[in-house]
Order: C-alpha cells, then sequence, then structure tokens
C-alpha cells in the first residue's frame, strides 16, 4: 500500500522531534549517560520532545533556542534571550548549561545533537559557520572524534542540496570568499522526516517532490510504503501534526 502526503518545514521538526524522543540511541542516554542537544530551531522540537517524554518540559521555550537563523528579506524574527542548549545526565535536565559545560567529559555511549545547514544524497551533512573560532561544532568535535561519542544531525528535506557537500565546504572555505564558512560533519548520523516515519511507524518512505505556496514552501510531498496498518499508522501521525505552525522563534 502506498499513499502520499505532504509535509511542511514545521511539520517535519515536528515529526523529527517525536522520533528522536524514541530513538534507541537516546534512550539509551536518558537512562545512562549524558545527552546534549545543541540549540538550533529543528532541535529545538526535539528539546521539546524529549522534555515532555521525561516530564521535564516545564520552563523550556523554543523562542530563543538558537544561535544562527535565515529567515526571508524583511522578516523581523523574534526577540528572545539564549537560554542555553539543553544538557541531559542520566535523564536530568541540567537548566542553563551549555555544550561547552560538558563536552569535555563527555564518552563512548553519549550522545551530541546537532542541526545542519546541508546534507547531500551520500547522507553527508555541514553546518554553517560564522563564529571566527568554529562555534559550537569546535565545542563537540573533540568529544566525538577523540572520545567517540556518537553525533546525530536532525535535519529537514528541506536542506538537502544537490552538490556532494565535501566540494561545496571546498568553495565556502576558499581564501577569498565572502558570507559563512561551513564544515563537514563526518561521521554523522543524518536523520531527516523519512527517517522519523520509518523509526515511527515502520514505513518505507521516499522524497518524491518539493516546494508551494501558502506556507508551503520548501515542503516535502512524501511517498510512504508498507503493510496496510503501517500506512494506516503514518496518515495519522502526520495528520496529528497538520497544524503546526511556522516556526517563528
Amino acid at each position: 500500500m502506498m499513499k502520499q502526503f505532504v509535509v511542511t518545514t514545521a511539520m517535519g521538526k515536528r515529526l523529527i522531534g517525536k522520533a528522536m524522543s524514541v530513538h534507541p540511541e537516546i534512550q539509551a542516554t536518558l537512562r545512562q549517560g549524558t545527552l546534549a542537544i545543541i540549540a538550533g530551531t529543528t532541535n529545538g522540537y526535539v528539546a521539546e520532545e524529549i522534555l515532555a517524554a521525561t516530564g521535564q518540559v516545564e520552563g523550556f521555550t523554543r523562542a530563543g533556542f538558537r544561535r544562527g537563523f535565515t529567515v526571508a528579506p524583511g522578516a523581523k524574527p523574534l526577540k528572545a534571550e539564549f537560554p542555553g542548549d539543553v544538557i541531559l545526565v542520566d535523564g536530568q535536565w541540567q537548566r542553563g548549561a551549555t555544550i561547552d559545560d560538558v563536552a569535555g567529559q563527555m564518552k563512548v555511549g553519549d550522545v551530541i545533537l546537532k542541526g545542519a545547514n546541508a546534507y547531500d544524497g551520500r547522507g553527508q551533512a555541514a553546518v554553517q559557520i560564522a563564529n571566527p573560532q568554529g562555534g559550537t561544532i569546535f565545542e563537540a568535535l573533540p568529544a566525538v572524534i577523540g572520545r567517540r561519542v556518537r553525533l546525530i544531525v536532525p535535519v529537514g528535506l528541506e536542506k538537502r542540496i544537490l552538490d556532494d557537500v565535501d566540494v561545496v565546504v571546498r568553495r565556502c572555505n576558499a581564501p577569498g570568499g565572502t558570507g559563512v564558512r561551513m564544515m563537514t560533519l563526518v561521521g554523522a548520523e543524518v536523520f531527516t522526516e523519512i527517517d522519523a516515519l520509518r523509526l515511527l511507524t515502520g514505513v518505507e518512505a521516499h522524497l518524491l517532490a518539493a516546494g508551494g505556496i501558502h506556507g508551503a514552501e520548501g515542503a516535502a510531498w512524501l511517498g510512504v510504503w508498507g503493510s496496510d496498518e503501517q500506512v494506516e499508522v503514518a496518515a495519522k501521525l502526520v495528520a496529528s501534526v497538520s497544524e503546526e505552525p511556522p516556526c517563528e522563534v
């Protein structure tokens, strides 16, 4: 059985958040270990869902849960103070803590969630960098590369690119260029709406088309395949997030 769904970018963020809250690696880390959710717009939904699942969502807001963001020309984003990343140690939220506070102590079995700005057909993701010192990814890398901490990248399908990520990164970082730099997130697990649907319902999902108007700009047309029961569960899941408002935080 196959059905098609239109998933807006905001709906996609919510689906990814719901799936992250039941991801086996994250569940294991919540029982014992450190989970670092680095601030970002998609990770705001992830943090919200994980904190809700652990009974700790009170006091959390996605407003300001970001370091950099992109808006349409002329748009006026919400002004909000940065609340810190979301750090959970043995399932307990360490309010106000950031990746800088815990990265040095993270070890095998711990998990870092970091958003991305691009990913390619090979499943390679990259993050844009405006900070001349490298930003939060440079805080996380010693733990990921030096101590085998797992890096998972929740990223929406609207951030897919045609070219090889490594080629794009090389061009963005070339001397004499302008704008932000980029870095490939080597060895990271990219997790999109497709992965979310698979984890939550068991269906096989494919990106069929994209785009739209009246809030569907950047939306994904997804086709899902599976048993009748799996597809119906997927349909109910997509319907449950269909009224997710645009992300304006």
